[in-house]
């Protein structure tokens, strides 16, 4: 078997080739390092592999295969970790010139609970500094490109991952999202992207904001999420805001069908701007999930745009890590990041109070809607990938990548499951995606109907990113 085929495969299908002998975890490390060499320069997805780890790694994997001993059902498998992430043995720039090239001594969770499972850590992706934004660019690494057509964002903070899934440098990736930054990049590459209900895939260090911050899979189909979900999604004490109760099987569903499901479709939760192929694409998709035995209905949640209270957290955050900077420090901080921070400088403490409150009561109505409908469907995203290196669409008039990421982060403000699937393709050929959301500890449901759609809908993705080819 080729390593072109290897490094195409599924986590499934390279277990069962494990399992047969007809394939080794060495030579499926070997094959997602080859995709590595031959896309990271086009795409600057990793800022760092560790290629002699991995195949050390891989060989021992190959042995519990050969004695019949896996330690999971993901072992062997190449994966990726976001580079917020402790890796033991790797270094942690967090996309930050406040940052060295120091190894990091600890695994945080993630890593931990990936490793012990036997899956072959490749390296690190990119990410912005301390993921503070929705594109992915940094002064340290520079900026990754979406494999779609380089001369675009892929989205963020969890871009690298997301282009490496699209790619498959590697099988399984590890995004966090705090405001859509797994999500808004899965929608951006064409990629399944999963946020779990908050605290039910532990972190630790905390993120800069720990109360919005979840740890989640991208991967190139939903099957390959529940496994990492199986491995990733279980509690850690080191996380203070970690809680129990993870399914046994985070993909116990995913073979029943989507008979009984109510599942309500807002094309703009009522107050957002979507471009018009935009929502063509995921009214089709809502359609496609109706032929699939669902029952869709047309409504908004009825909630106000909750961007006030996001960015009063967003933004506190940003001043409480500029506030602990010297001014020599600050210099090198990026200037978006600083902006936000300062823009919050002059807020009283009650500012922070009553956003808080306001974000429970958002909370409480979108936990009582779930009550009526068990989904709510929505744009991923309500606009194409635009041109790298902005953080907001150039010539849009907005400051903030808030503004045209509206369906994103409400998700994470009420701590409750959400997914990105891809759903086809704009006129230029750039990839749609469409969000459902449940309520909190429903994460079996989201994945169980994101899974019916991509078996019935299987989408396409990149072959090799260069913008030449897509007009």
């Amino acid at each position: 078997m080729s390593d072109s085929d290897l490094g195409l495969m599924d986590a499934g299908r390279l277990a069962e080739l494990f399992e047969s002998g007809d394939a080794s975890p060495l030579e499926a490390t070997r094959a997602a390092l080859e995709r590595i060499e031959r896309f990271n320069d086009k795409v600057n997805a990793y800022t760092y592999v560790d290629r002699e780890g991995a195949e050390a790694a891989a060989k021992a994997s190959a042995r519990r295969w050969g004695q019949g001993k896996p330690l999971s059902s993901i072992d062997g498998v190449p994966v990726s970790l976001k580079d917020l992430t402790n890796v033991a043995g790797m270094p942690a720039r967090e996309g930050s010139l406040l940052t060295s090239n120091a190894r990091c001594e600890e695994d945080a969770p993630p890593a931990r609970m990936l490793r012990e499972a036997g899956a072959v850590l490749l390296g690190k992706t990119n990410t912005p500094e301390f993921g503070w934004k929705a594109v992915t660019d940094n002064r340290v690494f520079g900026a990754t490109c979406n494999p779609w057509d380089t001369r675009l964002t892929p989205g963020g903070s969890s871009g690298g991952a997301a282009a490496a899934a699209a790619l498959n440098m590697g099988v399984l990736h590890q995004g966090g999202d705090s405001g859509g930054s797994i999500r808004i990049p899965a929608a951006f590459t064409g990629v399944f992207g999963f946020k779990p209900t908050f605290g039910w895939t532990p972190q630790w260090p905390p993120a800069k904001e720990p109360t919005l911050s979840h740890i989640g899979p991208l991967t190139r189909n939903v099957r390959d999420a529940a496994r990492m979900l199986n491995v990733i999604g279980r509690y850690d004490y080191r996380d203070p805001y970690a809680t129990r109760g993870q399914p046994e099987d985070w993909g116990v569903d995913l073979d029943n069908d989507l008979r009984g499901l109510r599942i309500a479709y807002s094309p703009d939760l009522g107050y957002a701007k979507v471009d018009p192929q935009i929502a063509e694409r995921v009214r089709e998709a809502a359609q496609k999930l109706e032929a699939l035995g669902a029952e869709i209905v047309e409504i908004d949640p009825g909630f106000e745009s909750p961007i006030k209270i996001f960015q009063t957290l967003w933004f506190t955050a940003s001043l409480e890590l500029w506030s602990q900077c010297s001014e020599e420090q600050r210099q090198r901080l990026d200037p978006g990041l600083v902006a936000n921070a300062r823009h919050a400088e002059n807020w009283r403490a009650v500012d922070l109070f009553r956003a808080l409150a306001d974000r429970a009561r958002l909370t409480q109505q979108l936990e009582h809607f779930n009550q009526e409908y068990h989904l709510l469907m929505t744009p991923s995203v309500p606009l194409e990938p635009f041109e790298v290196n902005h953080e907001v669409p150039p010539g849009s008039g907005m400051r903030d990548w808030e503004e045209w990421a509206p369906f994103s982060y409400p998700f994470n403000l009420s701590q409750q499951p959400a997914a990105s699937v891809p759903c086809g393709f704009t006129d230029k050929g750039l990839p749609v995606g469409f969000q459902l959301a449940g309520g909190k500890f429903d994460d079996i449901r989201v994945l169980r109907a994101c899974h019916a759609f991509m078996e019935a809908h299987p989408p396409r993705f990149p072959t090799v990113p260069d913008p030449a080819q897509y007009g």
